[in-house]
């Protein structure tokens, strides 16, 4: 008996190890490289772009400004100037327009002279990222230069006054500084020499 049973052992091994394996080896991790999502990039500043404007349109916009602040100056009233600005402009009353021009005013500042002159840019029409219509520039203009900025709103197909700004400055020619006055030798020194060349001329006896 205990032969047979080493038997059928030794038969129920083979038939274990002809069986097929039927558990799978766990499969190692794999290091895989994460891939960070990338940051967002902040957006790029949006750049002015030039203004789609002739050299007509420039001096209408300009000159219509300026006489108006010029009429305003000079009449004390500024309701129109406010009239003609956008809705934005508008937030400003004639009060308050009243005391941001006050110096010109006080000064008796009279920009009529600019009608026969056209206004020299320094910055070219521009539409700022905001929208806004922007020159910058002055009339040479003498003996006072006007200087002005000034920033218009689309409003009603219309471009309406949304900034303005004036400087008055001298535009009369300016010598330069005399030089300075040598300074005096003392009474010992002996007076300096003649220049090379130069002739000395003496009034003439009796004067």
């Amino acid at each position: 008996m205990t032969r047979a049973l080493l038997t059928a052992l030794l038969l129920a091994g083979s038939l274990l190890w002809s069986l097929p394996a039927t558990a799978q080896e766990p499969k190692q991790p794999q290091a895989r490289a994460q891939k960070k999502p990338h940051p967002t990039a902040p957006e790029a500043p949006q750049q002015a772009s030039p203004a789609n404007i002739d050299r007509n349109g420039v001096i209408i916009l300009v000159k219509s400004a300026l006489m108006a602040l010029d009429q305003a100056n000079k009449t004390g009233n500024y309701t129109v100037l406010r009239d003609l600005g956008s809705q934005n402009f508008k937030v400003n009353t004639a009060a308050r327009l009243s005391e941001i021009f006050a110096p010109q005013r006080n000064q008796r500042v009279d920009l009529s002279g600019i009608l026969v002159l056209d206004p020299q840019l320094t910055l070219l029409p521009q539409i700022e990222p905001n929208g806004m219509l922007h020159m910058r520039g002055f009339f040479p203009s003498v003996p006072k230069q006007v200087n002005f900025d000034i920033q218009w709103e689309p409003e009603d197909r219309q471009w309406r006054l949304f900034g303005l700004a004036i400087n008055i400055a001298d535009g009369s020619p300016a010598a330069p500084d005399s030089p300075a006055a040598p300074p005096r030798a003392s009474e010992k020194s002996p007076p300096p020499p003649a220049p090379t060349g130069a002739v000395l001329a003496a009034p003439p006896a009796g004067k």
